[in-house]
């Protein structure tokens, strides 16, 4: 047990210190422009359709949920609200979140780890070339653009999925789902929810390159290293959510 604890606290420290190494090495030119935009294409090309398609369910299922509680409760006019704030807020981050981290932080990792065991990172660190400027800066960059990229398509598209299964599906006034979350809802909503994919569009990248950094075993190695990552991954956005919303709903004032 103690091996375990040990353990732990020792992969928690390496991957706040690469997390470390990525800042400092932000500012170094130069920039590797050519590598950020290959990998931002490549996740974006990777995400963006399960992206939207998983959007539309999401929206839908929340619509659908708030919409039977508000009309049990006489609540109606707050459907559009309610809804809207639940994708802004919470869902568009985390499903942009665990799609970036399931597909492209995987990719992230199986090229890294696939790279560690031919020894290229070895050989880039003979050469006096840092792996964390060359590999891993343009990584977890372009994981946090293309991740607040698609949380602005899964807002965009979760809220007119929950706006079509409140209106047609459950019967709902146009007007009065509109008029609900234009008055209860704020820029702010879409700040936070642009702000947290940003935070776990980091996460991901950062965890990604870690495991992949320190993947070992051959083949095998690298395949355990990617599951890793996402289980890792997964967890991490979960707390990290939830200390972002606390904070939150402490400095903005919420509209009544």
């Amino acid at each position: 047990m103690a091996a375990l604890g040990t353990g732990v606290l020792r992969q928690s420290g390496s991957l706040f210190a690469l997390g470390l190494d990525v800042l400092r090495a932000l500012p170094r030119r130069p920039f590797q422009v050519k590598e950020f935009i290959q990998q931002a294409w490549f996740i974006a090309s990777v995400t963006i359709l399960p992206t939207a398609l998983v959007s539309i369910p999401f929206g839908a299922v929340i619509a659908l949920q708030l919409g039977t509680l508000t009309r049990q409760l006489g609540a109606q006019s707050y459907t559009g609200a309610a809804s809207v704030l639940a994708v802004l807020r919470e869902a568009s981050p985390i499903v942009t979140a665990l799609l970036i981290a399931g597909a492209g932080g995987s990719a992230i990792c199986a090229d890294l780890g696939s790279r560690k065991i031919r020894e290229e990172i070895d050989a880039m660190e003979v050469l006096g070339i840092s792996p964390i400027h060359r590999l891993v800066v343009p990584r977890v960059l372009a994981s946090m653009l293309v991740a607040v990229l698609l949380n602005g398509l899964v807002s965009v598209v979760g809220v007119i999925g929950g706006y079509f299964f409140n209106v047609i599906v459950q019967g709902g006034t146009p007007g009065a789902y509109i008029a609900s979350f234009t008055a209860l809802a704020q820029l702010p909503d879409l700040w936070a929810g642009e702000f947290k994919a940003l935070v776990f569009g980091a996460i991901a990248g950062i965890v990604a390159a870690h495991k992949g950094l320190t993947a070992g075993g051959g083949p095998k190695g690298v395949g355990d290293a990617v599951n890793q990552s996402v289980v890792i991954t997964f967890m991490l956005l979960f707390v990290v959510n939830f200390v972002i919303t606390a904070v939150y709903f402490q400095v903005v004032p919420q509209k009544l």
